[in-house]
């Protein structure tokens, strides 16, 4: 993997623009909801976008709905990890199915015994944040791993102070394949560029696709190029938006 933080890499017009929302786009917090962009980075995101002929995404993990009130309209988002979608200026409408009662009580259990464990629902995904407890990491990943046994469709996956209940459809880079196979993202180099573990599926399907793929900050990966910073990112942004 190439250390890029003396930019060994350049985006194009050509290119197809997939972004992750927190740790990437906006810097990560101990309370998720007031994480916002930086003033002026709307704009930079939306000439970005112009520059692509529209074909630029933030795909999150956050619900759609959530995610469409710190991110400009006139772009792509894809939510809880590609399973709700919405075009530029698209309202964000529908829902999707929950998780499984029974598990929603069992995680919910577990993050009751466990002062500073905080469970948010997001349709069929369960985050688990930690942040406020940091020393249970280990007890509470081995609970929430027993926790899940009987649902055989749902994973674990462990992120930057967090745990997801996952179903296997909400993947980002399911999402990504699948953006790639329509307009106006269709016949365009894929460009992913995100932080934490749920980024890794989405950087393997971009690299399937001979792509390009940035990791945000420390820690292990298979993306081909590193930024040490969300700064990093923005200044990579401004400079294509200007160029």
């Amino acid at each position: 993997m190439a250390e890029t933080t003396d930019r060994q890499f350049a985006l194009a017009p050509g290119d197809a623009l997939f972004l992750d929302f927190d740790g990437t786009l906006a810097g990560l917090q101990d309370n998720a909801d007031t994480v916002s962009l930086l003033s002026g980075m709307d704009d930079v995101l939306v000439s970005c976008a112009e520059r692509v002929g529209g074909a630029l995404a933030v795909l999150s993990g956050r619900d759609l709905s959530d995610l469409s009130k710190r991110v400009p309209p006139d772009l792509w988002r894809f939510g809880n990890h590609g399973l709700r979608r919405a075009a530029p200026n698209e309202i964000s409408t529908g829902t999707i199915a929950d998780a499984p009662a029974g598990l929603v009580a069992a995680l919910q259990i577990i993050a009751t015994r466990n002062p500073g464990v905080q469970l948010e629902p997001k349709g069929p995904v369960l985050a688990i944040h930690y942040r406020a407890a940091p020393d249970v990491e280990d007890e509470l990943g081995q609970a929430l791993n027993h926790a899940i046994t009987p649902f055989a469709d749902y994973s674990i996956q462990h992120g930057k102070m967090v745990y997801e209940a996952k179903p296997s459809d909400a993947n980002k880079g399911v999402c990504l394949t699948e953006a790639m196979s329509s307009a106006p993202f269709k016949g365009r180099r894929p460009v992913m560029i995100g932080d934490d573990t749920t980024d890794e599926d989405a950087f393997s399907a971009a690299q399937s696709l001979g792509g390009l793929t940035i990791k945000v900050g420390e820690g292990s990966t298979v993306a081909h190029h590193r930024l040490a910073s969300v700064a990093d990112v923005h200044a990579l942004l401004r400079e294509f938006a200007s160029s």
